[in-house]
């Protein structure tokens, strides 16, 4: 069973912050090679992991990372305009309603089925977390081959811009609508997996009664 802790710095556990900050540092620092921060030799982090950062990580019932990303508040210095605001055509989207997707982390010791089931449930809470506080846009950075698989998942995506050569590789920035039928679309995709989380699943139910 798997469980989503959906908090900020301030409210979560010191232990699921360091497992995610860790895993950060495997995928990001280790196998992607990404010239970011790292903290104690340990840990990725860098000055978006603040107290306004909120945090979506999935954990086993004994407390081992499996997934996690950040969301960051679009009001407020994000990666998109402060690192890579060239790679939107038009004004970036901003707003209390519109938040930025980073730090999409899927540990790298899933084998290649647990991937893309702790994937799917992944995108799920980020949709499920979107339905629960109103949020209507997600935009964020990535590169052309992770651009491509989140097109496919089913959900109003596109490009803000052109995609753009940053060091040795091709950034794309998107946004991501988040209608009344995204749950369904991601449904219809194979994606749509939600987790053991149930209070969504709960008011869902309660709302579909009446």
């Amino acid at each position: 069973m798997v469980q989503l802790l959906d908090a900020t710095l301030k409210e979560a556990g010191d232990t699921a912050l360091n497992l995610m900050f860790a895993a950060r540092k495997s995928v990001f620092v280790d196998l992607l090679r990404w010239n970011v921060p790292v903290r104690d030799g340990r840990h990725e982090i860098d000055q978006f992991d603040d107290d306004h950062a909120r945090y979506l990580i999935l954990l086993t019932d004994d407390g081992r990372h499996l997934a996690s990303t950040r969301l960051l508040p679009t009001t407020r210095p994000h990666i998109l305009d402060t690192l890579f605001p060239n790679l939107c055509e038009h004004p970036l989207p901003r707003g209390p309603h519109i938040l930025e997707i980073t730090r999409f982390c899927l540990d790298r010791s899933l084998r290649a089925v647990e991937r893309r089931r702790v994937r799917d449930q992944l995108v799920t809470a980020i949709v499920e977390h979107a339905v629960e506080n109103g949020i209507t846009t997600y935009t964020g950075v990535a590169e052309m081959g992770w651009f491509q698989q989140i097109l496919s998942f089913g959900w109003d995506c596109r490009p803000l811009g052109l995609p753009t050569e940053h060091d040795g590789s091709t950034l794309c920035a998107l946004g991501i609508s988040i209608k009344p039928d995204t749950p369904l679309c991601l449904a219809r995709a194979g994606i749509w997996t939600p987790t053991a989380t149930k209070g969504y699943q709960e008011r869902r139910a309660i709302g579909a009664k009446g």
